[in-house]
């Protein structure tokens, strides 16, 4: 079961949950405004250690497209796996934002369908 480190809080994730669910299963109240579709970008994480090397398409388009000058430094996590430790910051929380709810809980799987690829 991979650990990811949120802060000082040691979460253990079941292999392949999508890691924006980690986090809000553990209590930590991310903002997931699009319900995990790639769309909203508020589930947006910055690694401390631990980043993934593959991303989905939807992940690096979104980033690539939307994000330009942060691409390579966040992260979507929902588009990202716990398959292995990390360690994340969330950016956009329930706490540093002004929205009343964090939105759709996302489904189990990663949507939209993952089709991965590798970070660049």
């Amino acid at each position: 079961m991979p650990v990811i480190t949120v802060g000082d809080k040691k979460i253990d994730a079941p292999a392949d949950k999508r890691l924006v669910l980690a986090i809000e299963d553990s209590g930590l109240r991310i903002l997931h405004r699009c319900g995990g579709y790639a769309k909203c970008t508020t589930c947006r994480v910055q690694f401390i250690a631990g980043e993934p090397e593959k991303m989905t398409e939807a992940e690096k388009k979104r980033l690539k497209d939307d994000l330009q000058p942060l691409y390579g430094t966040i992260r979507l996590s929902c588009q990202i796996l716990c398959d292995h430790e990390m360690e994340v910051k969330p950016l956009m929380t329930m706490e540093n934002s002004s929205v009343s709810d964090p939105g759709k809980r996302p489904e189990d799987l990663i949507t939209p369908e993952a089709v991965w690829t590798i970070k660049d």
